[in-house]
């Protein structure tokens, strides 16, 4: 019973179940993605954008004005959030290296659990991957979503839509990807103050991160009219001839 008494082994505990239960959600969250796309808002978001992707390559060059405003946002909201999480990881590894003293700031008697100093190292090193890992991915969905601007642009019209439907595709899930990696970022902050409030957090961030991406709305009528064009273009690719219907 003693281990359940001293603070020092409630990292142990309470911070493995916490990163449990975050992965856990996330990959469930996955698997309704990849099978129920139409449950969750990203892959709701993700059908969305196909359409847009399929609407826009039918269009004539003189309208893909809109198609590259609509780029160019996202490729501006994705570097400014790659600058952001450059800065914050920029400050983390400098509040390591720069005095031992900085280290004790969360060493207080007020931290319930384990603040000795190898314990400290991880809880900096794991923030710090974080920021990194989000600064990559914010940096990969700024490169999909600039090569899918060259391929719209490029003259012609003989650039097929699935090639540019696959590069927005990453680049929005890269985006969600460096929003998650900074959620966990939150999550491991909280972890400076103790393993209670990092672990009270992962429970209250995946309720709250079940509702917001949970879709409750039905499928719309425009979403039933691209799945049947898919359906035709597939059979398309396979049956030698276009199917005909007639009425006797």
């Amino acid at each position: 019973m003693e281990i359940f008494v001293k603070k020092e082994y409630l990292d142990l505990v309470l911070v493995p179940f916490g990163l449990i239960i975050v992965l856990s959600y996330h990959l469930f969250l996955l698997y309704r993605i990849l099978y129920f796309p139409y449950h969750t808002i990203i892959g709701f978001m993700n059908i969305d954008k196909s359409i847009w992707v399929d609407r826009i390559m039918q269009a004539r060059k003189d309208e893909l004005g809109c198609a590259l405003t609509v780029l160019s946002s996202s490729i501006s909201a994705s570097t400014f959030m790659a600058s952001i999480a450059l800065t914050l990881s920029s400050l983390i590894g400098a509040w390591i290296g720069s005095s031992p003293v900085n280290m004790t700031v969360f060493t207080g008697h007020f931290v319930y659990g384990d603040t000795s100093s190898i314990t400290m190292v991880i809880k900096y090193t794991s923030l710090l991957i974080c920021f990194l890992v989000a600064f990559c991915c914010f940096v990969q969905s700024t490169r999909c979503f600039l090569h899918a601007n060259y391929l719209i642009t490029t003259p012609g019209g003989d650039i097929p839509p699935d090639m540019v439907k696959r590069f927005v595709l990453r680049g929005g899930n890269f985006w969600s990807l460096g929003l998650r990696a900074l959620y966990l970022a939150l999550n491991l902050l909280l972890w400076l103050f103790g393993p209670i409030p990092m672990f009270i957090n992962s429970v209250l961030m995946v309720m709250c991160l079940y509702y917001l991406d949970s879709n409750s709305v039905a499928q719309p009528l425009y979403h039933r009219t691209f799945e049947a064009e898919q359906i035709v273009k597939k059979m398309r690719g396979v049956l030698p001839e276009q199917l005909t219907f007639r009425c006797d």
